[in-house]
């Protein structure tokens, strides 16, 4: 076994669904070592010795993977690796495609103990500056003044950041701008633990990609912001696109970033955006996929997939602000969506973005998905589709309780996390249902994370 700080040679074999290299040391045990890649030969330091893995950092590259080949286009970013962001840039998009590929395969079998054949996975094919959002936390600078920036991984420390290649050139512009007029108004960071006497705990940009619209809140401690006008005034300055500024109002302790209090400083009370030929109104505290275009392939991509006429009825699961359901209502041309979401605030969005574009035959449910499937089917709805979007943690007993009661021919899953995905495919199965087809899509870049949809039928459907 060895010992920590030992420095040994290393072969990377493989690459963990967290984007962290691995191999094997002489004496057999696990290695893990972040940013490296299958096929490169590394000096590790060891850094942490468990009872049966170690975790190390590179030293020294001795042989570089395939996979590197072509990572130089990816551009260069100031923060990666010392940020919790991004995991792949090391290495090219064609080979980090390819490894979430082989992630959502692997997951299926082992997990699920369903072959899913060889997958397809698509994108954008934009890698970089994709994301539409960014919460940039408080900290204190080493000259006691608030600086914005990216906490560290697996740490709540904040490590400044000039620009992060995954968001607009022009956030940077409104952080900077951020930064010089806390300075100028004597505001401190929240910092819980070390500075809970701090107001400023985030700011908050949020842009509509297809609109160009720009939203930004300062979230805070305290209400009342000094000279607000100002603080109004350099934004604007720094970023003309502006629409909405704002307040946000977070009194409680502790690590939750939105506050449930929102005071308007200037202009609109939400910016809109437009995806899958819908127009929609984003509030401050509105869901949103970071990633529009990543999002309207993937909505398109299970509308595509999703056996449903024009004669169907669809019930939309963890609905959120309707984006998909609308999105598939659209598409398909359907003859009645039903909503599902316990969120009290996103039923309301998805009422008023039915509105918006004109969608009548929609009806959105504020209740437990169970509760709403077992009163909807008393009530004589037999869904032709039944689509779940569940958090990471995969689908609840509430959707399983919904299947049971509507006995849907089809269910559409769209999963943020194959693991989970492969293990609620796998209780669909016992249900008397068949997967039919599996896709990965890459909706963030950069990052471990991968989508999938899985399309799924009751057996004799």
């Amino acid at each position: 076994m060895h010992l920590k700080n030992d420095i040994i040679e290393l072969k990377i074999d493989d690459i963990t669904s967290e984007g962290c290299g691995v191999g094997r040391a002489d004496d057999g045990i696990a290695v893990f070592v972040p940013f490296t890649a299958p096929g490169d030969v590394i000096d590790v330091r060891i850094e942490k010795v468990g009872k049966s893995c170690a975790w190390g950092r590179t030293v020294k590259l001795i042989e570089k993977s395939p996979m590197r080949n072509g990572s130089e286009k990816r551009g260069a970013c100031p923060v990666y690796g010392k940020c919790g962001g991004c995991a792949l840039r090391h290495i090219s998009y064609d080979a980090e495609l390819g490894i979430k590929k082989s992630w959502v395969t692997e997951n299926f079998r082992r997990i699920g103990g369903i072959d899913p054949g060889d997958i397809e996975i698509r994108s954008t094919g934009h890698s970089d500056r994709y994301r539409n959002k960014a919460m940039y936390p408080a900290g204190t600078g080493p000259d006691g003044k608030l600086r914005f920036g990216l906490y560290a991984a697996r740490s709540h420390r904040v490590i400044p950041c000039d620009s992060c290649m995954l968001e607009p050139e022009f956030y940077s512009d409104i952080l900077r701008a951020a930064e010089t007029f806390c300075g100028r108004v004597g505001l401190r960071a929240y910092e819980d633990g070390t500075n809970p006497s701090g107001t400023v705990r985030h700011l908050y940009i949020r842009d509509g990609r297809a609109s160009g619209e720009v939203g930004v809140s300062l979230i805070m401690t305290k209400e009342k912001l000094p000279d607000a006008v100002g603080f109004v005034r350099e934004i604007r300055n720094a970023c003309p696109a502006v629409e909405m500024i704002s307040v946000i109002v977070n009194k409680k302790p502790g690590n939750e970033i939105l506050g449930d209090k929102v005071i308007k400083l200037w202009g609109k009370d939400c910016i809109s955006d437009y995806l899958c030929g819908l127009k929609f109104n984003i509030s401050p505290l509105s869901f949103y996929q970071v990633n529009r275009d990543g999002a309207e392939l993937l909505y398109g991509i299970a509308a595509e997939l999703t056996p449903i006429d024009e004669n169907g009825t669809l019930v939309d699961l963890y609905c959120g602000a309707g984006t998909i359901g609308l999105s598939f209502a659209r598409k398909k041309k359907i003859r009645r969506l039903y909503g599902v979401e316990i969120i009290p605030e996103a039923v309301e969005n998805a009422k008023s973005n039915a509105a918006l574009n004109g969608i009548e035959d929609a009806e959105f449910i504020c209740a437990d998905a169970g509760e709403a499937a077992v009163k909807l089917a008393a009530d004589g709805v037999r869904p032709d589709v039944l689509v779940v979007d569940p958090p990471r943690k995969g689908c609840g007993p509430d959707v399983f309780r919904a299947v049971l009661a509507m006995k849907p021919p089809h269910i559409t899953m769209i999963s943020c996390n194959s693991a989970t995905g492969a293990r609620d495919a796998a209780e669909f199965l016992k249900m008397g249902y068949t997967v039919d087809r599996v896709l990965a899509v890459d909706m963030f870049p950069g990052t471990a994370h991968v989508e999938t949809v899985v399309l799924i039928t009751r057996a004799g459907s």
